[in-house]
């Protein structure tokens, strides 16, 4: 039997403050989610007059509706939605593939394109040049333009390069001796046994691609092609409350919603999606990287 050991005074009070401090950090990280939502559903008109922090005073779905009903806002979630899928799975396939190659030893040249790729992490060309490259590629007002540019990052290589390294040579022996070529080893191989990773990359370049508003701002006239996140920006920076409140009141008939209401129901519809997503790839965060993949 176990004998439990008592804590002393000291570490009773270091456990104490340790809770406190970390619950306040908590307190302090997700009342202002709360706020927004809090807010979000409460009628517009009420809410004017503050005093709301808990609880919505005058619950109310208006504002929702109005995000919803205005237009185009459907047009740019289906852009968003888009651009993150394709834009993710591109940009997690590409660079894992690269990093593969370089994470070989023995290939041609591999020194010196980890070498140019080093540079690329403390220089860039800046906005201006970044601008004339996409003209020259007519990636201006293009759907492309959101997955070409990022389909690679020297950065994620890198986390890439350090995993594959750690696979155990014995798998893709296995796989030559079985007739595989590199390419079979890298799909039925080492892919598989690199989910953690994977999702891990995945997740956050989806969270980049779902947030991204800046490359619709510069890049894209075109309101069809924008997505939510743009969208929401250009809410946000609206100049005129009356006019913005207006609008909403033409398009969805209510006269309960105001500017501030709308802001904060349309950071939600914005946030929430990608929130959802999380809970799905946390499993693979805590799963081990050989887990049955190879014995003794």
């Amino acid at each position: 039997m176990f004998k439990l050991q008592r804590k002393t005074k000291s570490e009773a009070l270091f456990d104490l403050i340790n809770t406190i401090g970390m619950l306040l950090i908590c307190f302090v990280t997700l009342y202002p989610i709360w706020y927004v939502l809090v807010n979000a559903f409460n009628d517009g008109t009420d809410a004017m007059s503050g005093g709301i922090y808990w609880w919505p005073r005058v619950f109310s779905l208006e504002n929702f509706e109005a995000v919803f009903d205005s237009p185009g806002i459907m047009t740019a979630m289906g852009i968003t939605v888009a651009k993150t899928f394709i834009g993710t799975v591109a940009h997690v396939f590409f660079t894992a593939m690269v990093a593969y190659a370089l994470s070989r030893k023995g290939l041609i040249g591999g020194k010196i394109y980890i070498l140019i790729g080093t540079v690329t992490l403390f220089f860039a060309g800046g906005l201006i040049p970044s601008f004339l490259l996409m003209k020259d590629l007519h990636l201006l007002d293009n759907f492309l333009v959101y997955i070409i540019p990022f389909m690679f990052s020297f950065f994620d290589l890198i986390i890439f390069m350090t995993f594959f390294r750690e696979i155990p040579e014995g798998l893709e022996e296995a796989a030559r001796i079985d007739g595989a070529n590199d390419w079979s080893i890298f799909m039925r191989v080492i892919l598989p046994v690199s989910m953690p990773v994977l999702a891990t990359i995945a997740l956050f370049h989806g969270v980049f691609q779902w947030n991204d508003y800046f490359t619709g701002m510069i890049y894209i006239n075109n309101t069809d092609l924008q997505p939510i996140q743009t969208y929401l920006y250009r809410v946000v920076a609206q100049s005129s409350s009356s006019q913005m409140v207006a609008a909403v009141q033409g398009s969805s008939g209510t006269k309960t919603v105001t500017s501030q209401s709308i802001k904060l129901a349309t950071m939600v519809v914005t946030t929430l999606p990608i929130v959802f997503v999380y809970p799905f790839l946390q499993k693979y965060f805590v799963k081990g990287m050989m887990i049955g993949s190879i014995k003794g």
